[in-house]
């Protein structure tokens, strides 16, 4: 079942719902993605962290905070990026819900493909506990669950957040998509992100220039399927999600970038800070 994080799954805006049989051709162009790419948008020590909210009739409410952090590591002998995600409630709002919520990855540093991936979740009485290992030489991957065949380039949903921060925006046209694989609960799914094109918005850190894009986002309990998410990354090198949002069963989530530390490259995408 692709059950979805109630508080992290907003910052992990690749949670997606993909498609196992192929799309209708479309007017704009679908780009296959590369199994490796350069990383040019993040480096070790970069922390980035997150408020989120949720808006039912037009009033805010400030609900939860989450963060990816990324170190270099070594994992079985070879250089990873370990990118960590973390989510939880604010104390405030534990009253109504309580979650506390990590996923992991562990990124080849030269192929940006992962090799091991983790997700660890608690939401008021619903936990999951899932580890994956990605074996590039077999094509597998390896849960408590058995062993699944994988495509050749596949990513995970954390991974997949920082594959599209790599994308080469600039070389597109607004409507094209960009497509790539991902696993999620032991099933493959032939995903793509939509690039809508370039936009100025403020938030609650300031005002940036922007790239808007839209992922698919998985149907469940909390989110609509369909192309229902928009997300916001700073239009610079370092492609930093600015804001996402989407609407849920009840009223809308967003979800603001608060902090950030040992970018890659210059903010220069922040226009003016609050």
């Amino acid at each position: 079942m692709k059950t979805l994080s109630l508080f992290l799954a907003p910052f992990l805006f690749m949670f997606l719902q993909g498609e196992k049989t192929p799309v209708a051709q479309e007017e704009h162009a679908t780009v296959e993605g590369g199994c490796a790419i350069p990383n040019t948008a993040f480096q070790a020590g970069e922390k980035v962290g997150f408020t989120v909210g949720y808006s039912v009739g037009g009033v805010f409410v400030p609900a939860g905070t989450g963060a990816f952090v990324t170190t270099l590591e070594k994992l079985n002998g070879r250089s990873v990026y370990h990118i960590t995600g973390t989510g939880k409630t604010l104390s405030s709002y534990e009253w109504a819900y309580k979650a506390n919520d990590t996923y992991e990855t562990y990124m080849d540093v030269n192929t940006m493909q992962p090799l091991k991936f983790i997700r660890n979740i608690s939401e008021g009485g619903y936990k999951k506990y899932q580890n994956v290992s990605f074996n590039k030489t077999a094509n597998t991957a390896v849960s408590g669950d058995g062993v699944f065949k994988i495509p050749a380039c596949v990513h995970d949903v954390v991974s997949s957040v920082f594959y599209a921060r790599n994308i080469d925006y600039n070389s597109l046209k607004p409507g094209d998509r960009i497509a790539f694989n991902l696993f999620l609960d032991n099933e493959i799914f032939n995903m793509y992100i939509r690039y809508l094109g370039k936009e100025t918005i403020t938030t609650r850190y300031g005002k940036f220039k922007t790239i808007k894009i839209k992922p698919l986002t998985i149907k469940g309990t909390i989110f609509e399927g369909g192309e229902k998410m928009t997300v916001w990354v700073s239009d610079d090198a370092n492609r930093v999600p600015v804001r996402v949002e989407s609407p849920i069963i009840v009223g809308k989530v967003k979800i603001d970038m608060t902090s950030f530390e040992n970018l890659k490259n210059p903010m220069t995408a922040l226009i003016k800070k609050n």
